[in-house]
């Protein structure tokens, strides 16, 4: 097996496993928040008493964060994108050529750019606790930790356009496919 259909399987099954994980964790809040109306229940399952799970909400957020910018990186794919390509379709190959590697430019170091100022700005992150998380992984998780996934973001995507730069470079630009 080739690295690249493992890679992209193994970054599939990350986001599966976020986005079931963020699912459970929403039905554990929907169970706690209904159960918190029965009279008694808390005292008779304290597993059940709602301010045990106030991280609940935070986590979801924090797997909502990972999951749009690690589904961005690693599994979506460019033609998945929704393009504005009504110039680049009636253009011919040379032209969307240029346009390729121009816009393509563009994002990379625009993307790779933008590493140093974040980074800078990750460093006041450091100091922040999350509210709530804490009850769940510990003191150790701060806000730079859940934010991370953003300078992955940054690299892969950064990456990846500098690839769509090369390949337009030295083999050109393929030919559109229009959806049927």
């Amino acid at each position: 097996m080739t690295p690249l259909p493992f890679l992209r399987n193994f970054a599939n099954a990350v986001a599966a496993a976020m986005m079931a994980l963020m699912f459970l964790t929403f039905m554990l809040q929907i169970a706690v928040r209904y159960s918190a109306r029965v009279e008694g229940i808390a005292a008779t399952f304290p597993l059940l008493d709602p301010s045990l799970y106030g991280w609940t909400l935070e986590f979801c957020l924090l797997l909502w964060v990972w999951l749009v910018f690690w589904g961005n990186a690693f599994v979506v794919r460019n033609r998945d994108h929704v393009t504005f390509d009504i110039l680049y379709l009636n253009v011919p190959p040379p032209v969307r050529r240029r346009f390729t590697i121009i816009a393509g430019l563009a994002i990379c170091i625009g993307l790779l750019a933008s590493i140093g100022p974040t980074m800078e700005k990750f460093h006041i992150l450091r100091l922040k606790k999350t509210a709530t998380l804490s009850n769940l992984l510990g003191d150790w998780v701060r806000m730079r930790d859940i934010y991370s996934i953003y300078i992955v973001f940054l690299v892969a995507v950064g990456v990846r356009y500098g690839y769509v730069v090369y390949r337009a470079m030295r083999y050109g630009v393929d030919e559109p496919r229009h959806p049927e």
